[in-house]
């Protein structure tokens, strides 16, 4: 059933930081307030509904107003347990002297958001080296969570495609997830973003009264759209194009000739551009002119763009129809040329050799050969 269209307005308005009489207006005219409330908290943006309608008054049914405060006051709970078990937990590692990241989550709804609290609180993300995860693991393990990820014995990954190790405890419900790279990068594209590439750049944020590392805020951009764009994802979630614009609106320094140069450089320039498209066209973010018109001018990024715009909340995590896959789609042309000759259907065989003998210091000729008679053979079909 399509989303009630006052609620879809209600909530983009909230996402765009409308002005308060605007935001009114909209409340007067939604009629069904279930379906507001379950469609705010499918997009993770419970907090900012309340934050938005706390003082409208009569404009919100008082059973609402009620509702909207319980789920704000979990939140809040929810934020500050979080925060100090993320701070105890970056402690025990200093402590063992494994350097970690903490990202997303609360300590971006501290930094982005200024209010740990105005974001729903999540997960603890917390990235390091590759190299400390089983010593990282044993530290989660004595603070009583259980790992959930299929490990070898000798604790190492059961599954070398593997970026994370999710952790949960009973007691508590707390969630945590170690990561060693960003599940957006793929080792058959030759990226392996991970603590190398964001701890030269680690800046010190505020949580709670603690001081915690966080990721650079041109760095922490290009991480965001990667998450949103990961196929994992499709930004079916409006929190996570709110992420966005609120980290653009609280960084107005930003070095967007180091964005740039780092998401080119990374092979994230499309992920970046859809996440910024979607961003000023859903959230009124405000992006460069000279940025926003690079972003438009990729017809491809700005298609997805529309179709995510356009399908965001009657049609979450759906991509256009067509013959290129959306993940595809989003790699630049030097990481689908890799991915291209990663596949078998590149891969010379027998029938080529046998279509066309060569002496074996010319084999790799077959590379060239093989494209040609794939066609040949489905020409003539």
């Amino acid at each position: 059933m399509p989303a009630e269209r006052e609620s879809c307005e209600l909530l983009l308005a909230i996402a765009r930081s409308t002005d308060a009489e605007q935001i009114h207006r909209l409340a007067v005219e939604v009629r069904d307030w279930d379906s507001l409330l379950k469609l705010a908290q499918e997009h993770r943006v419970l907090p900012m509904l309340y934050l938005s309608l706390a003082d409208m008054g009569p404009a919100v049914p008082l059973l609402v107003r009620d509702r909207l405060r319980v789920e704000y006051e979990r939140n809040v709970f929810h934020s500050l347990a979080n925060a100090a078990e993320l701070i105890a937990v970056l402690k025990a590692l200093e402590h063992e002297m494994i350097p970690a990241i903490s990202f997303k989550g609360v300590v971006l709804a501290a930094s982005a958001y200024g209010d740990l609290t105005a974001r729903s609180a999540g997960d603890l993300d917390i990235l390091i080296h590759y190299k400390h995860l089983v010593r990282a693991a044993a530290i989660l393990l004595d603070r009583g969570y259980q790992l959930e990820t299929p490990v070898r014995a000798d604790g190492t990954p059961a599954n070398p495609s593997d970026y994370e190790y999710h952790f949960e405890r009973q007691t508590d419900g707390m969630v945590a997830e170690l990561r060693w790279r960003f599940e957006f990068t793929k080792p058959q594209v030759k990226h392996n973003l991970g603590m190398d590439w964001v701890w030269p750049r680690r800046r010190s944020a505020l949580l709670a009264g603690a001081k915690v590392l966080d990721i650079c805020p041109e760095i922490n951009l290009i991480v965001l759209c990667m998450h949103g764009s990961g196929s994992k994802h499709t930004w079916s979630r409006l929190i996570w194009i709110c992420d966005v614009a609120q980290l653009l609106a609280s960084s107005p320094g930003l070095d967007w000739k180091e964005v740039t140069r780092e998401a080119k450089k990374s092979g994230l320039y499309r992920a970046l551009a859809l996440g910024l498209l979607l961003a000023h066209r859903v959230a009124g973010a405000t992006v460069p002119q000279d940025i926003l018109r690079n972003c438009e001018a990729d017809t491809t990024v700005s298609n997805l763009a529309q179709h995510i715009q356009k399908n965001l909340f009657d049609a979450p995590s759906s991509t256009p129809t067509g013959r290129v896959p959306y993940g595809i789609q989003m790699l630049d042309f030097r990481d689908r040329i890799g991915l291209l000759l990663s596949l078998d259907l590149l891969r010379p065989n027998e029938r080529d050799r046998a279509a066309f003998p060569l002496p074996k210091s010319l084999h790799a000729l077959y590379y060239l050969i093989r494209p040609i008679r794939i066609f040949w053979d489905r020409s003539a079909r």
